[in-house]
């Protein structure tokens, strides 16, 4: 039997509690890729004022999917000036500063609508690219970026100069 459809529509502050728990979800599957999450119960709650804080101060937008009067996923998208080094005429870009889709919807093309979503806001806004990152390891974020459009441009490289944090 298919999977019910969905709808994407704007987040609205009745949204934060399921925003909560996909920031949740998402650091916790973040975490054994990068060992750096903070899967407090504060720890969520800052993550979550820091990504939707940087998408109102960039004039960015955050979408939900919704299906069944459940919400089943988001993007935020935050609209940035890439700096000097970059081309003049593409320098505004769209960065997908957080996506996820709750499991059992995954591969049902729910990131792809929130990302047409997103695409078409960054382009009224004046983008002439969206960009989006992927913590090294994490395979699968990565072919489902790749199968939405998105190729390699950056290669960021860590080195920890002291140990884990308590």
């Amino acid at each position: 039997m298919p999977a019910p459809a969905f709808a994407i529509r704007p987040m609205t502050q009745a949204d934060r509690p399921a925003l909560l728990e996909h920031m949740t979800a998402l650091n916790a599957y973040e975490n054994p890729f990068s060992g750096d999450r903070d899967l407090t119960p504060e720890g969520q709650v800052a993550s979550l004022a820091h990504v939707l804080g940087r998408v109102a101060e960039t004039g960015g937008a955050t979408w939900m999917a919704e299906a069944e009067g459940q919400v089943i996923g988001h993007l935020c998208l935050v609209l940035d000036t890439m700096p000097p080094f970059v081309a003049e005429a593409q320098r505004r870009v769209g960065y997908v500063s957080d996506a996820f889709v709750r499991e059992p919807r995954r591969g049902q093309g729910v990131f792809r609508a929130l990302l047409a979503e997103a695409e078409r806001f960054a382009v009224a806004h004046g983008a002439t690219r969206i960009m989006i990152g992927v913590l090294a390891g994490n395979a699968l974020a990565e072919r489902a970026y790749v199968g939405s459009g998105f190729r390699p441009y950056a290669l960021e490289m860590v080195k920890d100069l002291t140990g884990p944090r308590a």
